[in-house]
C-alpha cells in the first residue's frame, strides 16, 4: 500500500541478477518492493546486514556466487516471514 512517506528508490542491477530476484520473490508471493523492504527493516531492527557477510581475502567478490548471495537473503526473507507469522503479524500486501 503507498502512502505518502513512500520514496522512489533507484538502483542498478545486474539484468539476470534483478528477473532471477523477481522470480524468487514471486514464489515467496511478493515483489521486488516488498522485499527490499523486508529487507531493510531487518537491517534497521538488527542494526546489521541481516545474513552473515565478510570479507575473508582479497577475493571477496570472486569466492561468493550470486546464487550465494540470493540464497541467503532468501533465507533472510523466509525466518522474517515465520518469525512474523509466529507473531501474528499480517502478511505484508503484494500491492504497489
Amino acid at each position: 500500500m503507498k502512502t505518502q512517506n513512500d520514496v522512489r528508490v533507484t538502483i542498478r542491477v545486474d539484468k539476470d541478477l534483478k528477473e532471477r530476484a523477481e522470480a524468487l520473490f514471486a514464489r515467496l508471493g511478493m515483489n521486488m518492493s516488498t522485499a527490499l523492504n523486508i529487507f531493510l527493516h531487518k537491517a534497521i531492527d538488527e542494526s546489521a546486514i541481516p545474513f552473515p557477510v565478510s570479507v575473508k581475502n582479497a577475493d571477496f567478490i570472486n569466492g561468493y556466487t550470486s546464487d550465494d548471495i540470493t540464497n541467503s537473503f532468501a533465507n533472510a526473507v523466509q525466518n522474517e516471514i515465520a518469525e512474523n507469522q509466529r507473531k501474528g503479524i499480517p502478511k505484508i500486501s503484494n500491492n504497489p
